[in-house]
């Protein structure tokens, strides 16, 4: 392991901040650099630093107690109540001796297509035949002017998504292009046409033997296509010509949130869970109560399922008021 001066060297920062995209918008936030790797330190009330682009970037977390150490330093230029950090899948079985619990992920194996499609409800084979009979066309494009004008029209539709607000709806061209032109030199874009109208994309996010769906997004207006049902098939057709044995498609449960219409979507589409852990590592007095307390779960991971889907309904009842 590196000396603590050698430490200091290799975490340094030029000004100790980065970017990053919070809920649609770009901000500031504290930064270190530990042997090659970017720590980027999120929330207010709870302080958690993580390895910047975690669940994006091909490598994982090179060496958490290098981490925790210049997080603990007094001369560190951050402040962090707690370092965080998840195992690659599929590794389930733990590695580190810190405290941890078991993230909730939604992984499908789809190393052959073939058995991949086999396993799929009749229903969903079906929708993914007929998005092709009902007109719909993919393509698998590079980020050019053309793919960023199409994520344009697709975001700009309707502001309301999911029962709330939609945050990159109205964003320009411009915003678009810094938004998704993150991870490109090793990311697949698969566009989905309707008499040469750009009505759909998946971004797909190569990372060894595993790729992740970091967007996906059809217009709403073209539903009935079966748009969506598409580009998740040929993301799995993807995997497969490229030897990818897992696609990642985020969680696959949400706290306490129980069961979702993005969950079913997932399930239908040979998602199931893998539990990975992810650990927390207290780095503060008060890092140690959010530990103990698993303050850093938030208010999904801590309300109880029917007090959290009654304010999802009354939420988007409020928003649909609003934009009726």
């Amino acid at each position: 392991m590196p000396d603590l001066m050698a430490l200091q060297n290799g975490a340094s920062a030029l000004n100790n901040t980065i970017q990053v995209s919070v809920r649609g918008r770009w901000v500031d936030a504290p930064s270190l650099r530990v042997n090659g790797q970017t720590l980027v330190v999120r929330g207010k009330s709870i302080r958690i630093a993580s390895l910047h682009d975690e669940d994006w970037i091909e490598e994982e977390i090179a060496d958490p107690p290098a981490c925790i150490r210049a997080l603990k330093d007094k001369s560190s230029p951050i402040r962090a109540d707690i370092f965080a950090f998840t195992q690659r899948e599929p590794e389930v079985a733990p590695r580190y001796p810190y405290p941890m619990e078991l993230r909730s992920m939604a992984v499908a194996a789809v190393g052959d297509y073939n058995e991949w499609l086999s396993k799929l409800s009749t229903s969903t084979r079906k929708n993914i035949r007929q998005a092709e009979k009902r007109g719909v066309v993919l393509k698998v494009r590079g980020f050019d002017t053309d793919v960023i004008q199409g994520i344009c029209e697709v975001q700009n539709e309707t502001p309301i998504r999911q029962g709330r607000p939609y945050p990159h709806y109205g964003k320009s061209f411009e915003q678009a292009r810094r938004d998704h032109g993150s991870f490109v030199e090793h990311s697949d874009f698969v566009c989905a046409y309707f008499e040469g109208e750009f009505i759909g994309f998946l971004k797909l996010v190569y990372r060894g033997e595993t790729a992740t769906i970091l967007q996906m997004m059809s217009k709403v207006a073209h539903y009935e296509r079966r748009t969506a049902n598409a580009l998740l098939g040929k993301a799995a057709e993807l995997c497969a010509q490229k030897g990818v044995k897992y696609l990642t498609y985020g969680l696959f449960n949400y706290g306490n949130r129980g069961d979702t219409s993005l969950r079913e979507f997932k399930v239908r589409h040979g998602f199931g869970e893998m539990l990975v852990p992810r650990y927390f590592v207290p780095l503060t007095a008060w890092g140690h109560i959010c530990v103990k307390t698993k303050l850093y779960r938030g208010l999904m991971g801590v309300l109880p399922h029917n007090v959290i889907a009654a304010g999802i309904h009354l939420r988007a009842k409020w928003y649909q008021r609003g934009h009726s």
